[in-house]
């Protein structure tokens, strides 16, 4: 499945160029104030992405990080907290290693999730918060060549095709 997406300006040029593709038997979508919005359509938020990539790798990384604190207090018998006792040392530097797996999690798993995770879809969420209209195209190759053809004539801001 190809998808093509062309960024109108206003309204009035969305609904004209929807009407044009329609006449040629071309279905489309539009997005955008009044129409489908970004999620009901299914483009990612990027935040969402965030969120799930920190919380995917904290389950790995939080338990790897307490058996590396852990493992790293037994080997180098360091006594960094004497009223904790020989045991107490190693679960508060097991506790410490999870604190950091934690916070690698949130800062590398979430950073990861808004630069990778969100592909085109922050700059056409963008768009549609500034008050634009992306017109969607869902089909064939053929399909789409045509369905660009007949947008060119709106002149859109801009025009995008992706192979699914």
């Amino acid at each position: 499945m190809n998808y093509l997406v062309a960024v109108l300006p206003d309204r009035i040029q969305a609904e004209a160029a929807y009407l044009a593709l329609e006449k040629e038997g071309i279905d489309s979508t539009i997005l955008g104030r009044g129409y489908k919005s970004a999620d009901e359509f299914g483009l990612i938020d990027p935040n969402t992405q965030a969120k799930k990539q920190a919380q995917l790798m904290a389950y790995w990384l939080v338990p790897f990080g307490f058996f590396a604190g852990f493992t790293f207090s037994l080997i180098t018998g360091l006594d960094t907290f004497a009223w904790a006792g020989e045991i107490g040392n190693h679960i508060i530097g097991g506790l410490l290693g999870a604190a950091s797996g934690a916070m690698g999690s949130v800062f590398v798993g979430g950073g990861i999730g808004l630069v990778v995770g969100s592909g085109d879809a922050l700059p056409y969420r963008n768009r549609l918060d500034a008050g634009k209209y992306l017109v969607v195209v869902q089909g064939s190759e053929t399909l789409s060549r045509q369905a660009t053809r007949i947008l060119r004539q709106f002149e859109p801001e801009n025009i995008q095709g992706y192979a699914g």
